[in-house]
């Protein structure tokens, strides 16, 4: 049983203010792993005090030290990535070697972009036309971030990072199910010589930690990736302090298959649902098909969703892991029972464990067809192995049924006509939209419309969101 009851503020290890152990399970054996202390009121304002003391000096950073930084943590992680991979695998139940690449490898991918984008972003600028108008983008002050389990390091990255690199400093607070990846950063970012006070970690949940960094009048602002509900009572929470708060939320992300559409393009969809066990806000759950082609869609996700075997985390391969939790693990059942009642056809997967499991968080890989946009599993997000497909009747038609969401973070196209792809991706409300199964590769914004939250992540949008925008007027040279 590992020992993790410490939190990192001010550049040390310390102990909590006073005992409140919680149990970190292996999602795969349901049995305890790890121990953590969840922390209270006083533990909160420490780490907010040791990131604001830091604020004074690290605000005053230049570029060039900022990008030194950025480069020995990226140096660190480079060393530790094995670690990283195996705490992954043992918090939240996602394969080893999907760890190994996926996993760790967004952290890998993140901090190259950062150090790239930094190397281009201006701090100051004049206002066009106006030679005696200077614009300035000074970094926030401290800013509180608090992190899910579905991705631990792909979002600790998109906040960590873009904070150093804009001069601001952090507070920490990762998934209280998934904080041993984050163990592994706060020792990453100690070796990497971060100044005390820049970077803070510190455990607890939403209820409590959380809240209180909400709250917190010493925090300038707060950054959360989660889900809708919790991130409009983060919104509740920080209105009083009038902080900026920047969400990364759900989704429910529509596929549009046009007949004309690759043809491995609909099994390239339903695996995507099921990467990371489904546990993706970004996942292409509602599968819209153009009717003359639906039946032989339907067929195709179904031996898709046959044929994926889901085993034992730790074993290397390309087969699904487990859900994170039990409690998680409950609600993607509930939802699969719902659909079934609602009267979705299931033409794959279904209720309970798959076969030869009888232990451990795992979900079949499943997909209902015949699925409308007034049923429980066609609005709601599952965050689980559930493809939902439906039949459209023309662009309009399929448009239509895509937008009728509350969500509008990813939506995705399939057609080889070029045109048409264009139409579909203006067509549709999201903030990310992938045309044929092209994921992007640029130091891009990640963010949503609508309840998918507000803000974006990555590029030179992630740093500016720890950026304040100052106008000088009577600035001359």
């Amino acid at each position: 049983m590992l020992d993790k009851r410490q939190f990192y503020i001010g550049g040390e290890w310390v102990n909590p203010a006073k005992a409140n152990d919680f149990a970190v399970i292996n999602p795969a054996t349901e049995e305890a792993v790890a121990t953590i202390s969840l922390g209270d009121q006083a533990d909160t304002d420490a780490a907010v005090a040791a990131a604001r003391k830091a604020f004074g000096t690290w605000q005053h950073s230049t570029k060039v030290e900022r990008i030194a930084l950025l480069k020995s943590i990226q140096s660190e992680y480079a060393k530790h990535e094995e670690d990283v991979a195996q705490a992954t695998t043992m918090e939240m139940g996602a394969p080893i070697s999907l760890s190994r690449t996926q996993q760790v490898g967004c952290g890998t991918g993140h901090i190259q972009k950062f150090i790239d984008t930094l190397e281009k972003f201006e701090f100051e600028e004049e206002l066009d036309g106006f030679p005696t108008e200077k614009i300035l983008k000074e970094p926030i002050g401290v800013a509180g971030l608090i992190t899910p389990w579905n991705w631990p390091m792909n979002q600790i990255f998109l906040k960590v990072i873009p904070a150093i690199a804009a001069g601001s400093t952090c507070v920490l607070k990762p998934s209280e199910m998934s904080p041993l990846s984050a163990y592994v950063f706060a020792e990453i970012m100690h070796d990497a010589g971060v100044p005390a006070g820049v970077f803070n970690l510190i455990n607890g949940d939403g209820i409590g930690v959380g809240s209180q960094m909400s709250g917190h009048k010493d925090i300038d602002m707060i950054s959360f990736t989660g889900s809708t509900r919790a991130g409009a009572l983060i919104n509740k929470a920080a209105s009083d302090t009038v902080k900026r708060v920047v969400l990364e939320l759900g989704g429910k992300g529509a596929n549009i298959v046009f007949a004309d559409a690759d043809e491995k393009a609909v099994k390239r969809g339903t695996m995507h649902v099921f990467n990371n066990s489904g546990q993706s806000c970004n996942a292409p759950t509602r599968m819209l098909v153009e009717r003359s082609y639906y039946d032989e869609a339907v067929e195709i996700a179904a031996a898709a969703a046959d044929a994926h075997t889901v085993g034992d985390p730790s074993v290397e391969g390309s087969h699904m892991g487990a859900m994170a939790s039990e409690a998680h693990y409950n609600k993607v059942q509930d939802m699969i029972a719902e659909g079934i009642k609602e009267g979705a056809r299931l033409v794959a997967g279904g209720l309970g464990r798959p076969e030869g499991l009888n232990k451990g968080y795992f979900v079949r890989p499943t997909v209902f067809a015949d699925v409308t946009n007034d049923m429980t599993v066609g609005r709601d997000e599952i965050f689980g192995p559930v493809l939902v497909m439906m039949p459209f009747d023309g662009e309009e038609h399929a448009y239509e049924l895509a937008n009728d969401t509350d969500y509008g973070l990813t939506d995705y196209v399939q057609t080889q006509d070029m045109d048409k792809a264009k139409r579909a991706s203006r067509a549709m409300r999201a903030g990310m939209i992938r045309i044929n199964g092209d994921g992007g590769a640029g130091p891009s914004p990640f963010g949503g419309y609508k309840q998918s939250g507000n803000g974006r992540e990555g590029g030179k949008w992630g740093i500016e969101d720890f950026c304040e925008i100052k106008h000088i007027t009577g600035w001359k040279s």
